[in-house]
C-alpha cells in the first residue's frame, strides 16, 4: 500500500477513534459533578492526553516508508 494510500486510511481511522472519544470522555464528564474537585482536572487532563495512546499503532502504520517491492 502506498503511502498516500496509508495517510486516506488513517485519518479516517483517527476521525472515528477522536470522535468516539470525545463523545465518551464528555459523556463520563457529565457523571463527573459529583466527584471529588481534585478528580475532574485529573479526569480531563487524562482524556485529554489519553487519545494519543490508541491512536499509536496508527500513525506508525501510516509513516512507515513505501514497500520496496510494490
Amino acid at each position: 500500500m502506498t503511502h498516500a494510500k496509508r495517510r486516506l486510511v488513517a485519518s479516517f481511522i483517527i476521525a472515528g477513534v477522536l470522535i468516539f472519544w470525545i463523545w465518551a470522555a464528555a459523556s463520563l464528564g457529565s457523571y463527573l459533578v459529583t466527584w471529588p474537585k481534585w478528580i475532574q482536572p485529573v479526569f480531563f487532563i487524562a482524556a485529554g492526553l489519553g487519545w494519543a495512546l490508541p491512536l499509536r499503532p496508527v500513525f506508525r502504520w501510516m509513516n512507515r516508508p513505501d514497500d520496496i517491492d510494490s
